[in-house]
């Protein structure tokens, strides 16, 4: 918002209270960008984690005797690494590009 969307009385300044309501407004933008990003960042790291646990998962239903399951699993690798890769690829396209700004 730009510094007249403040001025509520329209007296061309800033007044205390119109000083107030616009510093609450840039600290919840600010709280909510930093909540975002803490979100994104979770994100990632959690469809990371996935992916390298996967082969573990493909090996412990083998282990236990789920032939069917650990190959049902090792079908669909391929599809979950590319959306994970692809989910990992947006967080970090999308941060460099919110850095440049």
């Amino acid at each position: 918002m730009n510094k007249e969307s403040y001025d509520l009385n329209e007296n061309g300044k800033i007044d205390p209270d119109e000083r107030e309501i616009m510093l609450e407004d840039r600290r919840r933008k600010m709280e909510d960008a930093d909540h975002k990003r803490d979100a994104q960042l979770k994100m990632t790291w959690f469809a990371l984690s996935g992916m390298i646990g996967y082969p573990f998962l493909i090996i412990l239903a083998s282990y236990l005797g789920l032939v069917q399951a650990s190959e049902l699993l090792a079908d669909i690798a391929a599809v979950y690494v590319v959306a994970v890769s692809g989910v990992t690829a947006a967080y970090f396209g999308f941060s460099n590009m919110a850095g440049g700004k």
